[in-house]
Formats: structure tokens, C-alpha cells, sequence
């Protein structure tokens, strides 16, 4: 395999955990660029002992030696060496992952074990965990034959101790279920393209439309989010499989350090193979694989789940469907997160009428683009009701369009409570009432008659009526003098050309870099990483160009979980994309974890006014000599940056009219949100009949 670009590789040489120049630039808290200065330079620098040519890999134990010795790292962080050990170990991060799990559930459930076989060297400890994790694993996972969890023999474990053991000393400061959250977050991140993730918003969704549960089923487990977001109750049961043998077991241990509920996993191919063929859970909850072709369509032609029409090889997802159905009790619901083709495509119609005919298809939601991978897509959420043999077919289905409730995009993390309660509320009164009244441009009851023409096209923005456009001519007037106030503002807030009338005479102070006030002490420079606890907010190189409040969030763990909090001084400044920004970080965005691609900049305020440095770290030019240039992208070298070397009362008048600037700009974007709104709604109020012509 070939070193990634998450800090660290997965070839390392004699058992010996590997980090790439990523991974030591992160380590020192310093950009790539230094690293590679570092080894021109030095010649006792740690020399590369695998990866390749243009990416090669070094020796953590040398590298974190020599950057004590050279003064440039005290001691590592203990969540970043954990890590370190995670990514570069000799079987990969998935095997250091389940051998991680392994060791925390022992160290949660028997303390005192894992006390006594810590307490001696590595090759006694590695000969000694294999039973121990053995006894713990059963406890919780059932015999072997019916288990994904697999315990390692001594051999296998050997490389891994050195990780396990500061894998136990993270879980005494975090917890052990915060410590592998954390470290299966930060692994997820680094390899977004190796797993179909269900994020936290949507996965707690699915978990409440389907409502309290003793026995919960995912037949596409992944990485467990879903049966993680199921609300605990006593005596609960969580089953899960999947086809990758890795993901069904981190899946378990995941769920068994989250919950004491009974947990089972299994690794197969959940179509051609299923696991729980004799099980019937109360709620099925599953993000599928789609638009997969090779799901097992020629031999499963006379499978019995085919109860409402057998699947066209284009539909997998209707296989996953009829799946989730065939596993539930009579009157069980379950959830699936679907792409929005499969509410409309022709191949699909037959068995989408059935559903509809049968009563098992109660509701389908779209969601807003932006709340789940893949991010353009508007999603669909279709909640499904096993049909009780002795009650009538329900005569209406529920069509819900979220996409409204949301005036930005998707992947804005404030704005999805907003989402959740909207969806939530409708769901539960047609569910309690078996009808609801018609909630224009979100919600509407259609009956399943008017659905069974030639295309049974159960797409929600279809068939709902729309909402009074902006709210109608009220609100768009509202709209409209918020506007005019929002422009009149701009205008005040004109910044004159020049302070005086001829500029040419100004002196020429002389230039530092950021990287010379940093060896100076005038600043600090950190490096975001986007990992924080859960809840946390996580300011996003998106926010810091738009102006807007922290939108990402943070996994869980606890309030210590060693990210870069912004405080009000700070500036922040985007690393990558070419554009020239800086952010003076205030009160309201206080307190959020820095985000990946940023650059935070933490003046000494004896020395430096922060509105005078994010001014001149915003300059054009002084973006361009201080960005290096790829094919397809822009990196830009933060210490590179200069600004005028002046006392901090000369930077006063700059720091004033940069406020200004600032706030004109804030006002400029108010209005041009506005204008977009007025635009829009006057737009759809014509074109949709809701607003007159001469309402204009």
C-alpha cells in the first residue's frame, strides 16, 4: 500500500510505526513546507525508511527524538502520539482500530484484568491479552461462530501494545467510549472516501421516526451510526452486519463501549447472505449501498423477500426495501435513507404501487441537499410500516419536503435542529392520527389513489402545494424594507478613498513576517485539526469567507479533547483556495474548535492589535508572494505573510479604518442576502400564482 496523506503509513518497516510529513508537520504544530526545509538543512535529520520517492515515510520513535533535541516539540500530545500509533500501524489503521476496541472494552468491563496484564513488558502482555480479551469479548458478543469481533492471537498484538497502552492511559483522562469515538472519528476524517458515512444529524432522524425499539436492526451497519443513535431503553437488543468483515466488528465494539444493550454483529453480504434470517426486530434502520448492480439480482431471482415484486437489477435499493421489510415484526417500522431517483424511477414503479396498495409505505422525506453524503443530492428518508395481517391498508401516505425549512445549505450543523423538529412533528401527528392537515410547502397527506397513475412518482416536491412565496406580498414588503435599511447602512458605512488627500507621501515602514513575530514571541500560530468533542462547534474555512457562525461540529468525547478553541483576539486565516481573508475572531465565535485548512494567529496584545494584523494579512499581493501553486490548487505558507513593523500606537489608525472596512463588509453582505431573498420570493410568488403582478 502507499503512505495516505493523513500523517501516516501503512508499510512501515520491522513492526516500527511510521509518520509521513504531514504527520510531523502536525506533530511540531508547523506547515509541510518547514518539514521539508527542515530536511535540507539538517543533516541528522531522521533519514525516510519507506513510503516513496515524493512521499516518503520516517520512523516516529526518530522523528519525535529529534524534534525534542532540536527544541521544536516538548512532548507529544497524548491524543496526537495515540493517534500516530493508530495510523502508522504495521496491519493498518482498521486491524490497530478492532485490536483498540478490544483493549478499551476489557479496560471499561475488567479493569483489574487489564491492570495485571499491563503491568509487565510488551512480549508478556501480548501473550496474556489473547485470553483475557477472549473472556471479555464473549461476555459481550456471544460465542465465536456467531461473532465479527475477532480475537488476536500474541503474535498479532505484539506491534500493537505500545498502542494499547496509550490507548488506556487516553480512556483514564476521556473515558473508554470518548476515547474510540475519538479515534474513529479522526480515522474516518482522514479517509473520507473509504466509507458511506451517515452523519449524526440525520442518523438521530431515522432513529426517532422509527420510534422506541427493543430489537434494532441495520443491515448495512458501516461504521454503526445508526444503531448508535437509537435511544436506550432496558433489555434492548442491537443487531448489525455487513459485508466488510472490519466494519461489522468495529461496529460491535463501538456499540458495546456506547450502550450496555446486548449487541450482535455479523460480517457477510447481508443480500445474498443474511444473518438474521430467523430474527424479527421492532425497527430497521439502514443507510444502503446505492446504485449498486452487483447486489445479487441473477441468483436471488426466487428469494421469498421479493414480497411486493422482484427488483430490477437498477434497484438495488428496492432490494433493501423488501429486506428491511421481510425482517420486521408485524407492525415494526423501519428507515431507510434513500437516493431520491429511486422515489420516480420507471423500473421501480410496480413495486413502489404495491407498497403503496399494502400500506407498508407510510411516508417519504426529502431531505435538504447538504445534510448526507453524497452532499448535492436532496436525500430521501422513506419510513416503512410492516403491515399487520388484520388491519385494513392505511388509505393516505405522508409526503414531507424539507428542503424549505432551510435557507442555506445543508451542511449548515446550526440550522438542522430546525430540520429534525419540522420532520419529527409532521411524522408523529399523521402517525398518531392517521392524517394531517395540509402544511403548504412542508407537509401533505396524499391518498394513495391519486399516487397510482403510470408513474407512481412519490417525490414529496411534486405533489405539495406551495408555500405562500416569501410568505406572500406581507412578508415580501418586510423583506423589501429590510432591504432598503440594509442598503441605506452600506451607504453610511462608505469608507472615504484615503484619510488625507494625497497618499504618496506616506513613509514606508519596514516589513516583517509572521513567521518573525512568532520566533519574536508578538504571536502565537496553531494549526486547526477539525477534531473537538461532541456538541462542539468547529469553525470551517467556509465560515471565516462567508462571514457566518461556526457550522461544523465536533465528535464526541469529552470538553478536553485537545482542539484549538478560538478566543476573542484571535485571527483566523484560510489556508488553502487562493482567496485573501482573515477573520478577527469576537465574542459570539469564541470558544469554537479550529477547523481544517486554518490558520490561527494569536496576537500579543502588548504588541500587536488584532484588527491591524487580519487587515494586512488580507492584502492581494501579500497573499500572492506568500502562496505556492499546484495544478488544481492554492496552499498558502501563513508565516510567509508580511505587515508593517510598527508600535502598536502606529497601528492604531490602521486598525480603525480595518474595523470599519469590516463592518461596511458585514452590511454589504446583509443586504446582498436580503436582495437574493426578495429576488427569489418575488420570482416564485409569479411564477407559482401566489403573488399578483402588481403586487411588485
Amino acid at each position: 500500500m502507499t503512505p495516505r496523506d493523513d500523517g501516516a503509513s501503512t508499510t512501515p518497516r520491522d513492526g516500527a510505526t511510521e509518520v509521513t510529513a504531514a504527520g510531523i508537520a502536525r506533530l511540531a504544530g508547523v506547515g509541510r513546507a518547514a518539514v521539508s526545509n527542515w530536511r535540507r538543512r539538517h543533516d541528522d535529520f531522521p533519514k525516510p525508511v519507506g513510503g516513496t520517492e515524493t512521499s516518503p515515510s520516517f520512523a516516529l520513535a526518530e522523528v519525535e527524538h529529534w524534534l525534542r533535541a532540536q527544541g521544536k516539540l516538548v512532548e507529544v500530545p497524548l491524543r496526537e502520539r495515540v493517534w500516530q500509533q493508530l495510523a502508522g500501524h504495521p496491519a493498518g489503521p482498521a486491524t490497530a482500530l478492532l485490536h483498540a476496541g478490544c483493549a478499551l472494552l476489557l479496560v471499561r468491563d475488567r479493569p483489574p484484568a487489564w491492570l495485571a496484564v499491563s503491568a509487565v513488558s510488551d512480549e508478556r502482555m501480548a501473550q496474556l491479552l489473547p485470553g483475557e480479551l477472549d473472556e471479555v469479548v464473549t461476555m459481550r458478543f456471544g460465542v465465536r461462530r456467531r461473532r465479527a469481533v475477532h480475537v488476536p492471537e500474541a503474535a498479532e498484538l505484539l506491534p500493537s501494545v505500545p498502542l494499547l497502552r496509550g490507548v488506556a492511559e487516553l480512556a483514564a483522562e476521556l473515558g473508554a467510549k470518548q476515547t474510540y469515538e475519538f479515534l474513529i472519528g479522526r480515522h474516518t476524517d482522514a479517509n473520507p472516501r473509504q466509507y458511506t458515512l451517515t452523519p449524526a444529524g440525520p442518523a438521530e432522524l431515522m432513529a426517532h421516526l422509527a420510534g422506541p425499539a427493543r430489537t434494532v436492526l441495520d443491515p448495512a451497519c458501516g461504521t454503526g451510526a445508526l444503531l448508535r443513535a437509537v435511544p436506550a431503553r432496558p433489555d434492548q437488543y442491537l443487531h448489525g452486519q455487513d459485508s466488510a468483515p472490519e466494519l461489522a466488528a468495529l461496529t460491535a465494539l463501538r456499540l458495546a463501549l456506547h450502550s450496555d444493550a446486548t449487541v450482535r454483529s455479523m460480517a457477510a453480504d447481508t443480500l445474498r447472505a443474511d444473518a438474521y434470517d430467523d430474527r424479527r426486530a421492532d425497527a430497521v434502520l439502514c443507510h444502503p449501498p446505492f446504485n449498486e448492480r452487483n447486489w445479487g439480482h441473477d441468483e436471488l431471482a426466487y428469494d421469498p423477500r421479493w414480497e411486493y415484486g422482484f427488483p430490477a437489477r437498477a434497484e438495488s435499493e428496492l432490494a433493501w426495501v423488501q429486506h428491511a421489510l421481510a425482517r420486521l415484526a408485524d407492525g415494526g417500522t423501519a428507515v431507510l435513507l434513500m437516493p431520491p431517483a429511486a422515489a420516480s424511477r420507471r423500473s421501480g414503479r410496480r413495486i413502489r404501487a404495491d407498497l403503496l396498495r399494502r400500506g407498508a409505505l407510510r411516508a417519504v422525506v426529502a431531505l435538504p441537499p447538504g445534510v448526507a453524503p453524497p452532499y448535492n443530492l436532496p436525500l430521501h428518508v422513506w419510513v416503512l410500516r410492516r403491515p399487520d395481517p388484520a388491519a385494513r391498508p392505511a388509505p393516505e401516505v405522508l409526503l414531507v419536503e424539507a428542503a424549505g425549512v432551510l435557507a442555506a445549505d445543508g451542511r449548515d450543523r446550526q440550522l438542522w435542529p430546525a430540520v429534525r423538529d419540522a420532520v419529527l412533528d409532521a411524522w408523529r401527528a399523521f402517525d398518531r392520527d392517521g392524517t394531517l392537515d395540509e402544511r403548504p410547502g412542508l407537509a401533505r397527506c396524499v391518498p394513495v389513489l391519486e399516487v397510482l397513475d403510470d408513474e407512481v412518482d412519490l417525490a414529496p416536491a411534486r405533489r405539495l402545494p406551495p408555500p405562500a412565496a416569501g410568505g406572500g406580498a406581507t412578508e415580501l414588503a418586510t423583506v423589501r424594507e429590510g432591504l432598503g435599511e440594509a442598503l441605506s447602512r452600506a451607504a453610511d458605512l462608505t469608507p472615504p478613498l484615503a484619510g488625507r488627500d494625497d497618499a504618496d507621501d506616506l513613509p514606508r515602514a519596514p516589513l516583517t513576517t509572521v513567521g518573525e513575530l512568532a520566533r519574536a514571541g508578538a504571536l502565537s500560530l496553531h494549526t486547526g485539526t477539525g477534531t473537538a468533542g461532541g456538541g462542539v462547534p468547529v469553525l470551517t474555512d467556509h465560515d471565516v469567507l462567508t462571514g457566518g457562525a461556526p457550522s461544523g461540529t465536533g465528535h464526541e468525547g469529552s470538553a478536553h479533547d485537545g482542539a484549538v478553541r478560538t478566543e476573542p483576539g484571535d485571527v483566523v486565516v484560510p489556508v488553502f483556495g487562493g482567496g485573501a481573508a482573515a477573520r478577527v475572531i469576537d465574542e459570539a465565535t469564541a470558544g469554537a474548535a479550529l477547523g481544517r485548512g486554518l490558520a490561527l494567529l494569536r496576537p500579543d496584545p502588548a504588541a500587536l492589535d488584532p484588527w491591524f494584523l487580519a487587515g494586512f494579512l488580507r492584502g492581494t499581493a501579500n497573499h500572492r508572494q506568500a502562496s505556492s501553486y499546484a495544478s488544481t490548487s492554492a496552499r498558502l505558507d501563513v508565516r510567509r505573510l508580511q505587515l508593517p513593523r510598527l508600535p502598536l500606537a502606529g497601528q492604531r489608525g490602521y486598525s480603525e479604518r480595518f474595523r470599519r472596512l469590516a463592518a461596511f463588509e458585514d452590511a454589504v453582505r446583509h443586504a446582498s442576502l436580503l436582495g437574493e431573498r426578495l429576488v427569489r420570493g418575488m420570482h416564485d410568488g409569479l411564477t407559482e400564482g401566489t403573488l399578483p403582478p402588481g403586487a411588485a
